[in-house]
């Protein structure tokens, strides 16, 4: 061969591989397609396909674009419906509300002979447990809005405690087996709770701290019992669209439990664990430091300054409006308070703290501050932040801390918040829009089991400020409802912030988790009143498939 011909056989050769290697695909595991994507990225832009492999995007664009260069053993035609970052819940009760779930259901109850029927109900279905438990009532959507009091479960269950739980959690009717099995007498008394008592005697209620008096008392579930209740809750929370998930209030062992079956693949849901103060988990984590995995996040310790309003536990500056002299109370002392944040703060721990009322708010606010001086990236966090007073508003931006808010806490209490607060002082409860002008972000949650566990819900509750029934008209303070780009934000990015996780996942943009959803409708178009009826198509929790309708 002469060479000249060498170089012209070597000439198409090259040509040849520099063909084959512009027109060659690039193998994924999974390509999502002709879907209306909202990436949630710094633009909000939108796309119409995405890649994945190993779990993470590898690469966001239009269909074309996407298709052409790599190939996949699974795609999904999204037919143009709405893609969606998988959705973050930033404050919940995991754990709980799986256990929860064999107890009886008195969400929605409209009197307390309605709540007795249920128990009831419940005690012929699980005729052989120990204890009779329930949670969900809530005075204020009765007729007689008083407490009930605990004579018609003395004269039904004699012989077996039973304890049934207030929607908010800060209160409690428990009948006299449960008091007697405590050893809590008309006399009782203790720090950051109340055992109401009238005319010398019980009257069956316990709020706040006074619950754990009686629910100490309960039996802990079995190890099967308590896989079972994650899994429980992993499949219902899957089921409206959740994959990453912050449980408020923890111990050690569940969250020893959740790492061991997210290892065993047991388990897929994402979890930012907030520990409770407890002893053991100070000794162990102060010494440990945070643990973090691709599905498991631990940082945080989770306080409570004060009760609920519903149960005017929320300690406010002024009394109630409807009890004169009332305030309601701490939890604890201020120097508990002051000593666990200096301990968080040595410690390098996130605190995120339970605050209802103003009082609570400026109190933590301010050791907060103290601690934290000016800007900072601690991002510990104030959870609720339901009332604050203007004087304290601008302490959330000064001193970084995180508002986490729940928007369907505005539209359970805004039918008797004015009777807690007064007119006034409601004008500063639930203050979503001026709470996110503090840092430019806020992360929201639900609560649940507080409240319902769809945060679909909570999408609509924090734009349209209404509730299921899309009451009132108008909605409710809509000065401070948040833009529809705000609520998803919070549900998605902000709330991966909040986590400190927002270089993995919140978005739908390369290198970050396949967390993703697909709603049978588009929650950023579709008018307000039809916000509650969308439904989730499918879930996926890095790239796999984790829910299909």
């Amino acid at each position: 061969m002469t060479k000249t011909l060498r170089t012209f056989t070597a000439a198409i050769l090259l040509g040849s591989a520099l063909i084959s290697g512009c027109t060659s695909t690039q193998q994924a595991d999974l390509i999502v397609y002709n879907g209306n994507v909202y990436t949630v990225d710094d633009a909000f832009t939108k796309a119409q396909a995405f890649a994945v492999k190993d779990g993470k995007i590898i690469a966001v664009g239009t269909t074309s674009e996407v298709r052409e260069k790599y190939n996949a053993s699974v795609e999904i035609d999204a037919e143009g419906k709405a893609v969606y970052p998988g959705l973050i819940d930033a404050h919940c009760h995991f754990y709980r509300y799986g256990l929860a779930l064999q107890s009886a259901d008195l969400v929605g109850t409209e009197s307390y002979k309605e709540v007795v029927q249920k128990v009831v109900e419940q005690r012929e279905k699980y005729p052989d447990t120990d204890w009779i438990t329930g949670r969900g009532w809530d005075q204020n959507d009765w007729a007689v809005k008083e407490f009930p009091t605990k004579d018609t479960l003395d004269l039904l269950f004699p012989d077996t405690p039973v304890i049934l739980t207030r929607v908010d959690g800060h209160a409690a009717l428990a009948n006299q087996k449960a008091f007697d099995l405590a050893g809590v007498t008309a006399g009782t008394t203790l720090t950051g709770g109340v055992v109401e008592v009238e005319n010398g005697k019980l009257t069956g209620i316990l709020i706040d701290n006074a619950v754990d008096l009686i629910t100490d008392k309960i039996p802990a579930p079995d190890a099967d019992e308590q896989r079972q209740a994650l899994l429980n809750a992993e499949h219902n929370c899957f089921a409206v669209g959740i994959t990453t998930l912050d449980d408020a209030g923890l111990d050690k062992a569940t969250v020893d439990l959740m790492d061991e079956l997210q290892k065993k693949g047991d388990m897929q849901m994402r979890v930012y664990a907030m520990l409770n103060p407890s002893q053991e988990n100070q000794d162990y984590y102060f010494k440990n430091g945070p643990y973090k995995t691709d599905r498991l996040n631990v940082r945080s310790f989770k306080i409570y300054a004060d009760g609920a309003l519903g149960s005017r536990g929320a300690n406010l500056i002024e009394p109630y409006a409807d009890r004169a002299g009332h305030h309601g109370f701490l939890l604890a002392s201020e120097q508990e308070f002051r000593d666990i944040a200096a301990k968080l703060y040595e410690h390098n721990f996130q605190m995120n703290t339970h605050a209802i009322g103003d009082s609570a708010n400026r109190l933590l606010l301010d050791i907060y501050g103290n601690l934290l001086k000016d800007k900072n990236d601690r991002r510990w966090r104030i959870e609720h932040a339901q009332i604050v007073n203007p004087e304290d508003m601008d302490k959330f931006g000064r001193y970084n801390v995180i508002p986490s808010v729940q928007p369907t806490h505005a539209t359970s209490d805004m039918y008797w918040a004015g009777d807690r607060l007064g007119s006034e002082r409601l004008k500063h409860a639930y203050p979503y829009e001026e709470l996110l002008e503090q840092n430019g972000y806020i992360p929201l949650g639900s609560d649940f089991p507080v409240e319902d566990i769809n945060p679909l819900y909570g999408f609509h509750a924090a734009v349209a400020r209404q509730d299921a029934k899309n009451y009132p008209d108008g909605g409710f303070q809509m000065e401070n409802a948040l833009s529809r780009e705000a609520a998803l934000r919070g549900m998605t990015i902000w709330a991966a912030k909040s986590n400190f996780e927002e270089k993995e996942k919140g978005s739908l943009e390369a290198g970050k988790f396949a967390d993703f959803v697909i709603l049978d409708q588009d929650i950023m178009t579709i008018a307000p009143e039809q916000m509650r009826n969308v439904k989730v198509l499918q879930t996926y929790v890095g790239g796999k498939q984790v829910y299909k309708r």
